[in-house]
């Protein structure tokens, strides 16, 4: 495309005329439902370990992006309500050496658009030229959550530009890293991975691994965890207590299935069951077929599936760590520790070991070296 082609999208994208936004889609949207399906018939389990929903698909099309965005706007998920106003602190510390730092930001997974409106109003200040370049595999909550923070910010649509991706997927990170490379050139970019997103996915190493190999020595990665201080008994108990009594959240994570499937989900027959793994609390949430017979659930394009009794399918995975594991996690992927908050939340009368932690990261050059980014054959 020549450079007159280009100012002029850029002119006409530059007015407050149209409600739009800019999005580049990456992935062929039915071969999603068809990957969706084969999960969702991925072997009989009672305890969640079958069939499930993957991390992204859990905010994938509009029922889940409007479940989502409900959940969030839900006065009862103090989850989100307490640790949006602990983020804004938390940033409010990290933001100067940010913006000495970081001209761009990327944001992987865009969520509401809470958090990225807070990075753009004040690195926009900063450098008045930035690029804000919000990534999701949910083209829905992409354009919605985008806009979101475009809007608060007052941030120009034209210096926005959407990348409908699955982050998890290494071809797409390889991508994406080229891409950047052509559009901001040798300038550094600030990466956002907040939400406690990295505790989503069932490898949560391996997934920040893989958006670790797309850093280049002058850019910055700011990644927000769900903290835990204990994992006695009662810290698990209360984790799950902590997200089943949003009803909000429940009906949430319930979404991905009722709108890609046929199947009518009782909410009562969602489960919640915590453990203590490798330093932090996993927690599994999951529907679980309670009657006698054997239910069947069509997905469109695909063959059905067949749940047995007591056969469940899980629905969400998310995590609580400790300052170990997350030491862990950060050093295994190549990665430094420059700056962290640390808050406790405080919501609750009796004693919580929860928290949040706001890192920021840069990629450790005295790391070992390890295999070739991206290597389809390992």
């Amino acid at each position: 495309m020549s450079d007159s082609a280009i100012s002029r999208i850029d002119s006409t994208l530059a007015g407050d005329d149209f409600a739009w936004s800019v999005t580049l889609v990456g992935e062929d949207q039915s071969d999603k439902l068809a990957t969706l399906a084969q999960y969702l018939d991925d072997g009989h389990s009672t305890s969640g370990d079958g069939k499930r929903v993957p991390s992204g698909y859990a905010y994938w099309g509009i029922g889940p992006t409007i479940a989502w965005f409900n959940a969030s706007n839900d006065p009862t998920y103090m989850v989100i309500k307490v640790g949006t106003e602990m983020f804004r602190r938390q940033w409010r510390s990290l933001s100067p050496l940010v913006t000495d730092e970081c001209v761009h930001l990327v944001s992987l997974g865009v969520g509401t658009g809470a958090k990225d409106g807070m990075f753009l109003e004040t690195m926009h200040q900063a450098n008045p030229s930035m690029f804000y370049v919000p990534v999701d595999m949910s083209a829905e909550m992409l354009r919605t959550g985008s806009r979101t923070a475009v809007r608060d910010a007052h941030f120009p649509l034209d210096r926005s530009l959407g990348l409908q991706i699955d982050l998890s997927l290494d071809g797409n990170l390889e991508e994406l890293k080229q891409f950047l490379d052509r559009l901001v050139g040798d300038e550094a970019i600030l990466f956002s991975l907040v939400g406690n997103t990295v505790a989503n996915f069932d490898d949560d190493a391996e997934f920040l691994d893989g958006i670790a190999k797309v850093l280049r020595p002058q850019d910055r990665m700011l990644v927000e965890f769900a903290t835990t201080e204990s994992l006695a008994e009662d810290a698990v108990h209360a984790a799950e207590a902590e997200y089943r009594q949003t009803r909000g959240f429940v009906e949430f994570v319930a979404s991905a299935v009722r709108y890609n499937t046929d199947l009518k989900i009782d909410l009562e027959q969602v489960r919640f069951t915590g453990a203590v793994d490798d330093e932090s609390i996993l927690l599994k949430v999951f529907w679980q077929n309670v009657g006698s017979e054997t239910l069947r659930m069509a997905i469109p394009g695909s063959r059905p599936v067949h749940l047995k009794p007591l056969d469940t399918i899980r629905l969400y995975t998310t995590r609580k760590y400790t300052t170990e594991r997350i030491d862990k996690l950060v050093a295994d992927a190549g990665l430094r520790t420059t700056h962290v908050q640390r808050e406790r939340f405080r919501y609750t009368r009796r004693q919580n070991p929860f928290g949040l932690e706001l890192r920021l990261l840069a990629p450790d050059e005295n790391a070992p070296t390890a295999l070739p980014a991206f290597d389809v054959w390992k």
